[in-house]
Parts: C-alpha cells; structure tokens; sequence
C-alpha cells in the first residue's frame, strides 16, 4: 500500500476539499502515535463526515462557543474524540491549539482520552461511556424544541439549531442508546439528526462475531427517517446530499448510515488492530506519503496553511452569524421585553428573585404524609414560578407523584408542555436529563424507584462528572416498600450515591426536610442531586427546618448532658425520636439528611453537632456502609429485604422503636461501657478537615 514519490506528488494537488479531509486523517493518526494510545481508526475513517459538518453544514462561532444559537455536536463514539479535539482546532477554537492536541490523553491537558464537557471549550456533554452521547443529544434536541415552541415568535426564530451526532457500532450495540432513540422516534424530533460511522468493527474485530442485524431497518421502526450513503469516505457530495434530505424531514430525525472504512490509509485499514492502537511509526509515516504529505517525525504534522486558512474561515462566518443573531434577540427585546429578560436569565443560570418563598414549611400537628406526596406538592409549588424546571418519569408518575399541575406533556405536537412521559426506560430518561441540562436555560428532574437508580446509574454518575445541575426524584427509598419484595427494596443505593463525588444525595424525614432538599438541590451550581423519598407516611417532626437541610446534619432533639446520640435520616428520624424516649439514657437526636454537606460543615460544627466523647449510633433501613464514619454503632440491613406488608417487614428487620432502643441498650452494655474508657471513641468525622466538593480534581483555565 506505500505511496510513490510520484503519487504523492499528484496527491499534493487534490482539491482544497480532498487536501482538507486528508490533513485530519494525518492529523488524527500523528496525534495517537505521540500520545503512544489511542484511537486513531474511527477519526480517520470518518474525516468526511466531519469535514462536511464542521467546514460546510453546522453553524457555530468558534470564539464563542456558548453561543446560544449554535447547532450542538456529539462525539457519541467518545473514543475518537481525537476528531473531535482537531475540528476545534481546525476551525480556531481557543480551547484547543496544535500543542493541545500533541497532548492528547496526557495529565492535565485540554484533550483528555474522552471528552470532557468542562475541561475542553467546544465539548457539549462528556462522553465516552458507548450509547451516552447519542442519548444526551435527545436530550439536547428536546430542549431545542421546547425552547422554539415558548419563545419563538412570528419574525424571531431565536431557537433554531440542529443536533448533529456521529456515532458508531459500539453506541449502537448499547441498550441505553435504544430507550432513547426509541423516545427520539416517538417525539418525532426532526432537528436530530445521526451520522452513523458503520464500519463493522469494534475492538474485538468484525461485527460479524455478535453484530448482524440491521441496524437502518431498527431505526426504521423506531420512526426515523434512514438515509444511506455507499461511500463515507470520498464521496462527500452524498454526505452532503444527505444531510440536506435530512433536514427536509421536519417530522422524524434522520439516521444516515455512512459506510466507511476503519483506519483508512493504514496498512491495517479495515481491522481492528486499528480500532485501538497508534499505527506504528513506519505506518504513519507511509499514511502521510499515501495522502501526499511529508512523511516526517511522529507528532510533528501541521496541516498546509491553505488547509488551515479554510477552516478558519469559520471564525468570520460564525461572528456574522452571531451578530445577525444577537441583532434578531435585540429587535425581539423590544417587542418582547419579559421574554428575553427570562431567556437571558435563564442562560445565565440564575433563578429569579423569591424563588424559594413559596416551598411550604410545616408544623408538627400538621398533617403527617410520605415524602414522595410532599416532594409533589413542593414540584407543584416551584414550577409556575421556574418555568425552566421541566421533568418526567419512567412510567410511574401516580407512584412518583411528579406530575405538573401548571403544564401539560410533551408530546410531538406539544412541544411547550414540561413533563416528559419517558415511558419504561430508566437509563435512557437520565441520558436524555442530562442532555437538557446541556443545552443550556433547562432545570430537568427524572424520576423513578430509588432502587431503579441503578438501572440508569451510569448517566446518574456523568451527570456528576459533568457538573449537570440535574434531580433525580427516587420513590420508594427502603424495605418499607414491602409487598413488592426485595426486587424492588433498596438496599446499598445510598451508600453508591454518597461515595459517587460531587452527587448529594438527600433523604428528607418530613416535608420541611423535603423543602430543604429541594432548595439545596436548585442551589447547586454543578452537581446534581438524588432526592430519596418515602412510599409511607411519616410525621412532621418538631426542630426540622427548610434552611437548616443545608448543614446536611444537625439535632432535632437535643439534650445539653448528652450520654447517646442517635442519628437518623428519612423515615428513621421519627424512628430515633420514639426509640429515644423508651432509653434510659439522656439521648439527643440528629437527622441527617446529607452525609456530603455536612461534611463541607467547619471541623467545629461537626463537633458540636456530634460530639467527642458521646456514644453515637446510626439508624437507617438501608446498607450500614459508610456511617462509621458517623457513629460506633450502626443499626441497618445487612441482608436484601422481604415481601410483605411494609410494618411487618420493618419489624421483622428491627426497625420498630422498641427494636432499636432494646439494641442499642444492649451495645451500650455489652460494648460501649466495658471499652469506652480505655479506648476512646473518636470518628472521622470528628477528625477530618472540611471536604471540598469539586466537579475535577484540575481546575482549567479555559
């Protein structure tokens, strides 16, 4: 396959169009070789397809990559973020320079081995788990739609953006990309439209091996339109050709299935010994003769200057753009006043003014209800007044008690409603959270079982590490459950929540600890928050507070000469308050609705909520994991749970009032006594330095 000098010569003097195209196949290869890892097959296979969106179909302005007009770009397949990193750079985004991308996947640079929404100007929503990327930008095509359906008026198409998608066999194989393409063909989203890099291999070789079906005739069914193009690699009139089929369809998004060849140019084009791994220095070197380029030194590839000056023709293109844009938001001010200040603040992420006036307080001879009817009460309260807090569930509304009064669905022909139906479909409905969140003036809650949260984890933790300011709203939060069984009881979900960084994770004990958590939650600038709410009832508790849930930690029932402490969260609060009235001990009681703010609490605080040398004992009906750092002693599952009526399972687990107080005073006789002044009974928490929660152990300058 080695190129002569002649060939490359002739190569030399390809179109400006091919020269362009060929330059991000060396680039990309050039770029893994240094880095000495990699994925450098998949960038170089589908340089067409981002040529023709980056240099002559997407709208976007590279020195300012907020702007709210933009089309939005997913690198679905985040493994070839390679691609992605040298059209920012092509096209002169800041973020991304020439020696960023010889940094590709090193410490602390601006091209990490997946893209990373906060580290990396340009990128829309981090990806790299397969099936992610495509998701969120369901989410993204929502939000779109939403924004287009509120605010738009007759002259000012203020929301008017695409969501262009390249993805590849590995998303398609995932099921989470399934439920959401699914939802994306029921809503008819038609501003969607997917690239799909369909060059048969994946990691493990041919598709061949456990890949057969045929993926245009699922899209198909899903109700996309299917657009093939024959040849992805050369031929980018139908590329070209297809996008533009693509967008005539307003009805349904479009699936363009693109063959490509992986790796092309390599010596092992088409295999996946190029899927992974850089091509070997004499690879690369022949790779940039075959295309007419220098065979040079491994990293040292610069694409001509003519090549580079074409692409950042997209600088002046997108500030004109904008300023057209931003000329239209001017004229639309005028006329519409109190809808372009609420876009603006929206964007601006800033909630208005007395938002969290109307989140109701209660008193303890008010009427008792569970969590999860008080968190309704609460969404219903918040949302005529956010009108960028949108949501849904996973098919369990009745149960999750979500539903907008002040809205209706969103439906295809509805596309100013706020509450999402997102059907049976737990990991895709997070996905698509997340990407609503992305695009920018959206607050989205998702809801389902708390023990369903592990159906769509995966999203749950991205939208941690994204920063997405995103409420998970979870039922059904222990073995008060009951008659389902253990399938549907959760039991070590919250100890996953409170290790997962930069996720709170809240279990309120009556409706002003329900209020709290709300409000802590929208507080958050970016991290997201899993609200754990009850199925049972439980009562309004006397020292709750709204304002005092943002300690994570404090006493509800205090006793100045303390000799027990017992710490509850959710229904076991009011669990603690009747078990501390049947000890012979002068116990006070603290409810601790979120380990992780009460860690941010001074070393002080800590102290004098939890004091040195008192015996503290925890109380949850889930996983004892983790609340020795909180207490010597702690009372909770350590088995799944069991059908039956929820009292009844609880008795039979212990959490009855008199259950918790006999064993307590039993340790209290058999283990805190006979060691307590020998040993001493110091806690972490009583030990450690204010944690600091933080979206990245690095702080990017960009």
């Amino acid at each position: 396959m080695g190129s002569t000098a002649e060939e490359a010569k002739r190569k030399t003097n390809l179109p400006l169009g091919a020269r362009q195209i060929a330059s991000i196949r060396c680039l990309a290869a050039d770029i893994v070789e240094k880095a000495g890892s990699g994925h450098p097959g998949a960038p170089m296979g589908m340089a067409a397809m981002a040529h023709v969106l980056w240099g002559e179909t997407m709208k976007y302005s590279p020195k300012n990559p907020q702007w709210m007009a933009r089309d939005r770009f997913v690198m679905s397949n985040g493994h070839s973020c390679a691609l992605q990193y040298i059209m920012l750079y092509l096209t002169g985004y800041d973020s991304v320079g020439l020696q960023d991308l010889r940094k590709l996947r090193q410490f602390e640079s601006y091209t990490p081995g997946h893209p990373e929404r906060h580290a990396t100007e340009g990128i829309e929503v981090s990806t790299g788990p397969l099936g992610q990327g495509i998701s969120n930008a369901v989410g993204l095509a929502i939000a779109e739609s939403h924004l287009a359906a509120v605010y738009n008026k007759p002259g000012f198409e203020l929301f008017d953006n695409y969501t262009f998608v390249l993805t590849g066999d590995g998303c398609m194989q995932e099921g989470v990309a399934s439920e959401a393409c699914s939802l994306a063909g029921h809503l008819g989203l038609g501003k969607l439209i997917v690239l799909y890099d369909d060059n048969q291999i994946t990691i493990g070789g041919s598709t061949n091996v456990s890949f057969t079906e045929d993926v245009g005739k699922r899209f198909e069914a899903y109700g996309w339109q299917v657009i093939e193009v024959g040849d992805a690699i050369s031929d980018v009139a139908s590329i070209k050709a297809a996008i533009t089929l693509a967008k005539q369809d307003t009805k349904r998004p479009s699936f363009i299935k693109c063959k490509t060849i992986i790796g092309y140019g390599s010596k092992k084009q088409g295999t996946g010994g190029v899927h992974g791994s850089p091509l070997g220095s004499e690879d690369l070197k022949m790779v940039k003769e075959k295309f007419g380029f220098d065979g040079g030194s491994v990293g040292d590839f610069e694409p001509p200057k003519d090549v580079l000056d074409a692409y950042r023709s997209k600088i002046k293109e997108g500030e004109a753009l904008e300023k057209q844009w931003q000329e239209t938001l001017s004229s639309y001010a005028e006329k519409y006043p109190k809808e372009a200040k609420e876009i603006k603040r929206r964007f601006a992420g800033k909630l208005p003014e007395g938002w969290s006036d109307v989140i109701p307080s209660y008193k303890p001879t008010d009427k008792g209800a569970a969590t999860r009817n008080l968190s309704g009460v609460v969404l219903n309260k918040l949302a005529p007044i956010l009108p960028e807090l949108v949501g849904g569930s996973a098919d369990l509304t009745p149960s999750n008690k979500t539903a907008l009064e002040c809205t209706v669905d969103y439906q295809k022909d509805a596309r100013q409603g706020r509450y999402y139906r997102f059907g049976v479909r737990e990991h895709g409905m997070m996905a698509v959270g997340n990407g609503i969140h992305a695009y920018g003036g959206m607050l989205p809650f998702t809801a389902t079982f708390l023990v369903f949260l592990e159906y769509g984890f995966p999203s749950a933790r991205l939208s941690a590490l994204s920063g997405h300011k995103h409420l998970f709203v979870m039922t059904h939060d222990s073995i008060y459950v009951g008659g389902d069984g253990p399938t549907h009881q959760p039991i070590e979900h919250a100890a996953l929540c409170r290790a997962t960084p930069n996720l709170l994770f809240f279990r309120p004990a009556d409706g002003n600890e329900v209020g709290g958590a709300y409000k802590m939650a929208l507080m958050q600038d970016l991290t997201p928050s899993v609200l754990a709410l009850s199925r049972q009832k439980v009562p309004q508790l006397e020292g709750t507070s709204i304002d005092s849930v943002a300690k994570g930690g404090y006493t509800v029932k205090e006793h100045k000469d303390a000799e027990l402490i017992l710490i509850g969260t959710g229904s076991e609060v009011s669990l603690c308050l009747k078990a501390a009235e049947l000890l012979p001990y002068k116990t006070s009681v603290v409810s601790m609705p979120c380990t992780k703010l009460f860690d941010e609490q001074s070393l002080e605080y800590r102290r004098s909520v939890l004091p040195m040398g008192v015996p503290i004992v925890s109380v949850e009906a889930m996983a004892t994991t983790g609340w020795y750092k909180y207490a010597h002693y702690a009372i909770g599952m350590t088995t799944f749970g069991a059908s039956g009526p929820g009292e009844q399972v609880a008795e039979f687990f212990g959490f009855t009032p008199e259950k918790v107080a006999k064993k307590v005073a039993e340790w209290m006789d058999t283990v805190y006594k006979p060691v307590a002044g020998k040993h001493g009974l110091g806690l972490a928490c009583q030990m450690d330095l204010p944690t600091k929660r933080d979206l990245h152990y690095l702080h990017y300058k960009h």
